[in-house]
């Protein structure tokens, strides 16, 4: 999400937004791993095909789901909201 997004949104729909979109790293990390063992294994077995893409997709999304809650935090510190 954007800075113009997030200034759409009311102060209580921040906090809630803020409360779904709470980064978990430990699960995060697991699941990283995880999918980079799926993605080693797809790439030694068959080469690029299926089994190597989606993994790295949904790698992307985890490493990107921080920088997301970021902006959310930052949009609601600059209105003085805890």
């Amino acid at each position: 999400m954007t800075q113009k997004e997030l200034a759409q949104y009311s102060d209580e729909e921040l906090l809630e937004l803020a409360k779904r979109q709470k980064p978990s790293p430990i699960i995060d990390a697991f699941f990283i791993g995880f999918l980079a063992g799926i993605l080693l294994y797809g790439l030694l077995a068959n080469g690029w095909g299926l089994t190597a893409l989606i993994p790295l997709f949904l790698i992307y999304i985890f490493l990107k789901k921080p920088k997301k809650y970021e902006a959310l935090k930052n949009e609601m510190k600059s209105r003085g909201i805890n």
